[in-house]
């Protein structure tokens, strides 16, 4: 038995070391897998197993980390394994750079925790730069909402700048330009002038002198029509990376900034003069943006500036998930979504409202890397990812949905004991007492099949034989084959459970659930929800199995 002992403290040891604490169930799975002769004397093995796990799980993380085995070690190293290394010279400075038409979705979390992640790991700096150069495209709450989403994910910025701010460096950094001729200001039609880079030839406004240039410049902003274009290579074989535009007219007010300008930059000059000036060391984004990056280059190029170094990582695809905040808005105007945390959403809000925690969406992206190949999302990871944060934290209970009342009869009292969570013995059970004549409550739809006279289990109660309005004692022991169906007593909440799917189930749960608002627990054989509360009744929210 000693040597018995010391393997099941090994594997508890490594369990930990893995997870944080020992599972009894997991600990047993590996002893049995690597020793199925064992598998006769589980009773005398359980005995043991317990009071090991007990022992495992008062160690200190560092106890444990000293004890464990030395392959444990190992894996888990392997198990952990960061993002790749980067070329770092002093403090690396990173960016998030999104625009406030709305607040952060599940697309957004990507470019947050792989920066996140690389300032933690280099001990840098993290810049959120709100792009907001797009008057027609703003929601003004995003300035205040993007903040507090990116503290949710754990990824709270160093500073915080925003583009509308900066508006005079931009035409600073424009003039420079205009006047060392790598840049100018054309009136000639929209469609013209994209006619003529297609064919690789010159705009009449683009070779008139400096002086010229920097006089139309100085109109636009104030009345007039045109654009602002940087100069490239007007034979380059990518028409997309012949001469950009720099700057445009909108005259529709902007939220933050109001009639002060006219003249905007656009994307590729603002982000150019930005990750320069606010000292951006590395630039992560998706292969979408490679034409961008070369836009860009000719910038630093004519100022003379060192360039950031550019990453590029594959596209995500994410098949019925929506993540378009222009079809969202219009949705929750139209009524069909509540709101931003409405639970049929990918939104930072909605995920954090069903109970993802921000450190399984940050374990997610960062397992996929950064590498250019394109990948998919899964969804089943990530709520993978996530139940093994939540599993060993989330009480259980029951829920019944479309409940059926019954009558129960029973020759004496017999009481239940449900344990919070089968592996935390410490937790404690739920526990009543049933007696004749208490009400039980069964889902219909687990009832749909059973038919007059068919014996049942009551879980964690006992069996009883189940008859149209009634059920009626029949004995304690488990027996093999019987179905087992969750219930409730009187003792119940009301509770509407609502689906990332629109669905939405109504039913009854404990009433233990009361003492767990706002937190995730488990519905037995459902899955695992987040609690709420209404003015009418309980409220939970589908996380996943």
């Amino acid at each position: 038995m000693d040597d018995l002992r010391q393997k099941i403290t090994e594997l508890a040891l490594s369990d930990a070391f893995k997870h944080g604490t020992a599972n009894s169930k997991s600990v047993l799975g590996k002893l049995l897998g690597s020793t199925p002769t064992l598998r006769d004397k589980i009773p005398q093995i359980r005995e043991i197993l317990e009071e090991v796990i007990s022992e495992v799980n008062t160690l200190s993380t560092e106890e444990i980390t000293q004890r464990a085995p030395k392959t444990t070690t190992i894996s888990k190293k392997k198990e952990e394994k960061s993002l790749p290394s980067l070329d770092v010279e002093g403090t690396p400075v990173f960016r998030f750079a999104p625009g406030p038409s709305g607040p952060l979705h599940l697309g957004h979390t990507r470019a947050i925790s792989l920066n996140a992640e690389y300032r933690a790991i280099y001990n840098g700096k993290l810049i959120l730069r709100i792009e907001d150069t797009n008057p027609n495209a703003i929601d003004e709450s995003a300035y205040n909402l993007i903040p507090k989403e990116m503290e949710w994910l754990d990824a709270k910025p160093n500073e915080i700048f925003i583009q509308s701010d900066r508006i005079d460096i931009y035409y600073d950094d424009i003039k420079t330009l205009l006047e060392a001729g790598h840049a100018y200001v054309t009136s000639t039609p929209a469609e013209e002038w994209r006619d003529l880079k297609r064919k690789s030839k010159s705009d009449n406004y683009r070779d008139l002198p400096p002086k010229v240039q920097l006089a139309a410049f100085e109109k636009l902003l104030t009345e007039g029509s045109g654009i602002v274009v940087i100069k490239t290579d007007l034979e380059d074989p990518n028409p997309a990376l012949r001469d950009f535009v720099a700057f445009r007219v909108v005259e529709d007010e902007h939220p933050r900034q109001g009639s002060n300008y006219r003249l905007w930059p656009t994307y590729n000059f603002a982000v150019s003069i930005d990750d320069y000036r606010l000292g951006i060391t590395h630039v992560l984004r998706g292969k979408d943006h490679l034409n961008n990056t070369e836009r860009q280059k000719w910038i630093y190029k004519y100022m003379g500036w060192k360039e950031p170094h550019f990453i590029h990582y594959g596209l995500v695809s994410m098949s019925d998930t929506l993540l378009k905040t222009s079809e969202i808005k219009q949705k929750i105007s139209e009524g069909v979504y509540e709101g931003w945390a409405d639970c049929q959403l990918a939104t930072v809000q909605a995920l954090a409202r069903r109970g993802f925690k921000s450190k399984a969406i940050r374990k997610f992206w960062i397992a996929g890397g950064i590498k250019e190949v394109d990948i998919t999302f899964s969804w089943s990871n990530l709520e993978s990812v996530n139940k093994s944060l939540i599993d060993s934290k989330s009480k259980r209970l029951f829920f019944v949905p479309k409940p059926i009342q019954f009558s129960f009869e029973t020759p004496s009292e017999i009481q239940k004991t449900a344990p919070f969570h089968p592996d935390i013995p410490d937790w404690g059970v739920r526990s009543e007492t049933i007696s004749s004549n208490s009400n039980v409550y069964l889902s219909k739809d687990d009832i749909s099949l059973l038919k007059s006279g068919d014996i049942i289990r009551l879980k964690n109660l006992c069996n009883v034989t189940f008859h149209d309005d009634k059920l009626i004692y029949h004995s304690i022991d488990n027996i093999k084959g019987t179905p087992i169906f969750q219930w409730v007593s009187d003792k119940n909440m009301n509770l509407s459970l609502y689906y990332p799917d629109g669905k939405k189930d109504v039913g009854l749960v404990e009433d233990y659930a009361i003492k767990y608002i706002q937190e995730t627990v488990q519905f037995e054989r459902l899955g695992f929800v987040t609690l709420s509360d209404s003015k009418s009744n309980l409220t939970a929210f589908y996380l996943h199995k």
